[in-house]
């Protein structure tokens, strides 16, 4: 079953909103939308992501408390950056990252965690996925950033996914 119906939730949500997309129930429709139902799953099945497997679940809620208190903090701090541009020169450099996080999982949690803490941008990730390149809005001390980053953010993702 497994195999004709790999997402079967995907495929009754597909069917369903194709028939609300067309306002219609009739025959049609209701063939149409239960063979893109059953396709759609079956033909993106390559794309699905492998199973994630959490080791440490705790490590889940600390780091989203932490998650949440930068960014709160980050906030005000590019507010306060923005605010006051004129008195102090903002440093806005591009920081090379090396990472030890391998796993494509933790790595989209990175991704996204960059992008919800304001003053940071995910501009790349090299082809092994061992350097990150990340644009910061005001950098003080590029060792201190890597190492915050680091200890922060990858470590613990590390020992949630690897």
């Amino acid at each position: 079953m497994k195999r004709l119906f790999p997402a079967p939730f995907l495929s009754l949500a597909l069917w369903l909103l194709w028939l609300v997309l067309n306002l219609s129930i009739s025959p049609g429709n209701l063939l149409l939308g239960a063979i893109l139902g059953f396709l759609a799953p079956l033909l993106m099945r390559p794309l699905r992501p492998l199973p994630i497997r959490i080791r440490r679940p705790g490590t889940i809620l600390r780091l989203l408390l932490r998650v949440g208190c930068d960014v709160l903090v980050s906030n005000l701090i590019v507010a306060w950056g923005v605010l006051n541009d004129g008195r102090r020169p903002v440093r806005s450099a591009f920081v090379k990252i090396p990472l030890d996080l391998r796993d494509a999982n933790g790595l989209a949690a990175l991704s996204t965690i960059t992008t919800v803490v304001p003053g940071t941008v995910w501009s790349e990730l090299s082809l092994d996925r061992s350097i990150l390149l990340l644009h910061v809005f005001d950098l003080q001390d590029e060792g201190q950033f890597i190492q915050h980053f680091k200890t922060t953010y990858e470590r613990p993702l590390m020992e949630i996914f690897e």
